[in-house]
């Protein structure tokens, strides 16, 4: 590891003062800490965030939720607001990592983590996304893993984390803060395909820092979700492909819909056109398969031989399928409750 300076800021604005000198936040550390000790990252100057009150959950004005960004994983999911209003965003969380990891990481860290390319974190091996211009070692590789929608000539890497699959259905909206002043991002806009700037993951600048993301009202959508996710094995692993469904229902008529994939794309997957196919249609298997192919549409499988992901595209269909199925059915959290 690199030597580095650690600093500490006790509130937004010394926080910022660090960043406008090159320094790198760090809250849990759960994979800033990794990325260092493997010589991806190697950052000159590091500020702890950590006694910055930005740690609170609480409804907004309307109706909604404000999630701190320094928040941990684990009390998010846990919180009773959170539980009892989105449950898909508790479900989510719960399935990824380890629970010691969930204590540890922040909502704004869950947000930025990169990804788990095995050639991202080999540098002995061209990345994109590590050093940009020198290729992708991934591209005709293997290739699991990888992406099947929205990946580049430079880079088919995927965004690991479970929580932000849960946050693109839900439509959040990330606030940050810099010395210009505050701005909100809307979530399908916070993080990027890679195009030919892969080493960029997000539209966050360099200097601003994550104080919440909040959430709209989801009512309508709290009885009938699921989140699903489908990796090598059931422990600590990453999803091969995961899918946030949410459904409001009229007897078994669909009034909205939202499906948003994971372990498919450089950014959680969504497309509202997909959704709208669903509209004003009954709740049946018929339709969820017409939604998925064109979720799907546009599917280019990476990788060579055994080392192919081709696998995922008819696996992507048939969890997009059941995912529906189960949140038609009524949410069932991984809480051990029953919302229907």
């Amino acid at each position: 590891m690199n030597p580095f300076t650690f600093v500490t800021a006790g509130d937004v604005p010394a926080a910022l003062a660090q960043a406008a000198q090159g320094a790198r936040f760090i809250a849990g550390g759960t994979n800033l800490i990794d990325l260092m000790k493997g010589g991806v990252l190697q950052p000159a100057r590091l500020v702890d965030i950590n006694r910055i009150r930005l740690d609170a959950i609480e409804r907004t004005a309307d109706g909604g939720l404000r999630l701190g960004a320094l928040a941990r994983n684990a009390a998010t999911a846990y919180d009773p607001l959170v539980r009892e209003h989105y449950p898909l965003l508790a479900t989510a969380i719960l399935s990824g990592a380890s629970g010691q990891i969930r204590n540890m990481a922040s909502n704004a860290g869950n947000l930025l983590q990169r990804t788990r390319c095995y050639y991202f974190y080999d540098t002995d091996t061209p990345c994109n996304k590590r050093e940009p211009g020198s290729g992708c070692s991934a591209i005709g590789a293997l290739a699991r893993q990888h992406a099947i929608l929205g990946a580049s000539e430079h880079c088919i890497a995927t965004h690991p984390s479970d929580m932000c699959v849960a946050l693109a259905a839900l439509e959040a909206t990330v606030q940050v803060a810099s010395a210009r002043g505050e701005r909100a991002i809307r979530f399908a806009d916070f993080h990027r395909l890679p195009g030919d700037r892969p080493d960029m993951d997000t539209t966050l600048a360099p200097d601003e820092l994550i104080v919440a993301i909040t959430l709209p009202l989801a009512d309508g959508f709290r009885a009938h979700s699921a989140y699903l996710k489908l990796r090598e094995r059931l422990s600590y692993a990453f999803a091969l492909v995961s899918v946030a469904a949410a459904l409001d229902l009229d007897g078994g008529t669909i009034r909205a819909a939202r499906v948003a994939l994971g372990g498919v794309a450089h950014k959680p997957w969504r497309d509202p056109a997909a959704e709208a196919l669903l509209v004003g249609r009954p709740a049946t298997d018929e339709a969820f398969t017409r939604a998925a192919d064109a979720l799907l549409q546009g599917a280019v499988p990476q990788g060579a031989g055994e080392g192919s992901n081709a696998f995922k595209i008819p696996l992507a269909r048939r969890a997009i399928v059941r995912a529906l199925v189960v949140a038609t059915a009524g949410t069932v959290t991984n809480l051990g409750e029953s919302m229907q």
